[in-house]
């Protein structure tokens, strides 16, 4: 793939780089996967997840996003975001657990392309910028 279809992972760890990838993406009117930290359903929260979800809705209205939540390798945590109605989830548990969860309406992301991970970056909405136009490389 290539342009910003190849390039639309974005990992965030907060509301504030939440609301900068979606700023950005809703000005360029490009559509984004936006993905929670690694295993931020165990320590975040599902409900912190579904917050940032309809706060996102409500703030950004034509934003184009799946969000998508990482529950790791646990079934509970997984099982927890279906039922608060979060259908894109990783999880890295096992196969039979996993074929499990898409039975009962998980979608399962295992996208392995590069995301943007947004972690320590001082200025999320630059650096969403770069990453979704291809600037940085």
């Amino acid at each position: 793939m290539t342009g910003h279809a190849a390039r639309s992972a974005i990992i965030i760890h907060s509301l504030d780089q939440a609301f900068a990838a979606a700023t950005v993406a809703e000005a360029a009117a490009v559509p984004v996967f936006l993905r929670s930290a690694p295993g931020a359903a165990g320590y975040a929260g599902v409900g912190w997840f579904a917050a940032l979800a309809a706060m996102l809705a409500e703030r950004h209205p034509s934003l184009q996003a799946t969000l998508i939540l990482d529950c790791a390798d646990e079934a509970g945590t997984a099982m927890g975001a279906l039922r608060r109605g979060i259908r894109h989830i990783r999880f890295s548990g096992s196969p039979d657990i996993a074929a499990k969860l898409v039975s009962i309406g998980a979608i399962l992301d295992t996208d392995t392309r590069p995301a943007l991970d947004l972690l320590g970056e001082a200025d999320p909405e630059a650096a969403c910028r770069r990453w979704l136009s291809g600037a940085d490389g």
